[in-house]
């Protein structure tokens, strides 16, 4: 109950920011999407897709550190499937859930599949998280101090430290082996094994600090692929905005997006393009025209998944 009345009201924020945003200038809106750039818009498509492929290769490397060998093209369509998924499903982790249950089918280590994917997601964000406190701070010297940065940099301070405490109390042993009396109970005892798992399959990364770093490298190289992508719809709409804004903002609307009150970031996705880049001039109608696109890039970019889930299923029955 309490979890479908968080959904309606996720819907009601990204409906409501929506049609405010749309209200501003619509003509405008429309004016700039129906008259992009094929180019540029197919070229913003490809560098999204490039995002996805190279964010790929980090769940490889984290995997192959827990000596799991699993080919990268089968990776990749466990991630396209739950990219569908995570599009398709008003939750924010549905695409996690989705690699992970394929992973763990593909390997017969659910525990293994499961630590994967969470460290994955974790090395993502204090990426994002490092690049937007960066890029905040420089923001401040950019555009001024006196526009609310001031305040983003406080909340990403806090959101950066409060990961990375987080990331490394997960891998403490100490507090792990004090907090095992637990499973000691009867009512826990069952899950016992499974927590011995979860545990040696969290330690290996401790030690695994050359795949840590590659997958660190990795998620700015995507943060830094993903701005591009954006500043290619900036050209297929003809707005002549600097790439150097969007290197600086699309961290800081990624931030922003971690917030969980929008289904898939709709309408919040919309809101922080009109504030970051109306802090340079840009227009709300252009702003909005960008996000739009950019959500429209990111659902299309999904569908190898639906392709791929699809043929799975019609491969079963001729399999049974």
């Amino acid at each position: 109950m309490r979890g479908s009345l968080f959904t309606l009201v996720k819907i009601a924020v990204s409906l409501g920011l929506i049609v405010y945003l749309l209200g501003v200038n619509f003509p405008r809106i429309w004016e700039l999407v129906s008259n992009a750039n094929p180019f540029y818009l197919l070229l913003a498509l490809l560098l999204y897709l490039a995002a996805i492929t190279v964010g790929n290769l980090k769940w490889q490397i984290l995997l192959e550190a827990q000596e799991l060998r699993v080919p990268f093209l089968s990776l990749l369509a466990f991630t396209f499937v739950g990219l569908f998924f995570g599009n398709v499903l008003p939750s924010n982790v549905g695409s996690d859930v989705v690699r992970a249950y394929d992973l763990a089918r593909h390997t017969a280590e659910p525990e293994k599949a499961a630590i994967s994917v969470l460290v994955d997601r974790l090395v993502g964000l204090l990426a994002f998280f490092a690049a937007a406190l960066v890029m905040a701070l420089l923001a401040m010297f950019v555009v001024g101090a006196d526009v609310g940065l001031d305040q983003v940099v406080v909340a990403i301070t806090l959101a950066f430290g409060v990961l990375l405490l987080g990331f490394s109390l997960l891998l403490s042993r100490r507090l792990t082996r004090r907090g095992a009396f637990i499973f000691d109970l009867p009512v826990l005892a069952a899950f016992k094994p499974t927590a011995k798992r979860v545990f040696y399959a969290l330690q290996v990364y401790r030690r695994s600090y050359s795949a840590l770093f590659q997958g660190l490298l990795i998620s700015i190289s995507v943060v830094v692929i993903t701005s591009l992508v954006q500043y290619a719809i900036s050209e297929a709409l003809g707005l002549g905005v600097s790439p150097f804004y969007f290197f600086l903002f699309n961290p800081l609307i990624a931030f922003v997006l971690v917030v969980p009150i929008s289904v898939n970031g709709i309408g919040l996705k919309e809101a922080a393009f009109v504030f970051f880049l109306g802090l340079v001039g840009v227009p709300q109608a252009s702003a909005v025209a960008i996000s739009l696109v950019l959500h429209a890039v990111i659902v299309l970019s999904s569908l190898p998944g639906g392709l791929i889930w699809w043929q799975k299923r019609e491969l079963k029955p001729a399999q049974s």
